[in-house]
């Protein structure tokens, strides 16, 4: 199962999403020299009093199913067809978070506020990437399991 090169792409999006789920993705800097807003994937942490704003959890949902498809992806070796859609669904779902990413982060922003995306929002790009490559990399077995079977 890990043996498979696909399997080792898709292990290595399932940490970067995992990663990205943990830390934060975003800093609202306000006017001013007041210390900004922390986003991370559930919640942004407010400076003042360090409460929690749970508005952002559409982000969390969204990336947290594509980890966790694409974690069952894994498991899926059996059945290349059924494993090639579950890549797509979870390429989606990850496009997806990325609009919503762009929803909270530009268009959701609080007054007098700059929103600064940090570096670590970048791994679900990542994620995307390795999910493209397991994909071809299945369809490709797949094809190769179809030929053999032909020359039988």
């Amino acid at each position: 199962m890990i043996q498979r090169i696909q399997s080792l792409f898709l292990l290595l999006a399932v940490v970067c999403m995992a990663v990205c789920l943990c830390n934060a993705v975003g800093i609202f800097v306000p006017d001013g020299l007041k210390p900004g807003i922390e986003v991370y994937n559930l919640w942004a942490v407010m400076p003042e009093d360090g409460t929690h704003d749970f508005s952002y959890w559409p982000m969390f949902a969204l990336l947290l199913l594509a980890t966790t498809v694409t974690f069952f992806t894994i498991f899926a070796y059996k059945n290349r067809k059924k494993q090639a859609k579950m890549c797509v669904v979870a390429i989606l779902l990850i496009m997806a978070w990325y609009i919503a990413f762009v929803f909270f982060g530009y268009i959701f922003e609080p007054k007098n506020t700059k929103f600064y995306p940090a570096i670590l929002a970048a791994l679900p790009l990542v994620a995307l990437i390795l999910l493209f490559m397991a994909r071809s990399r299945i369809l490709a077995d797949e094809k190769l399991v179809r030929a053999a079977d032909r020359i039988r």
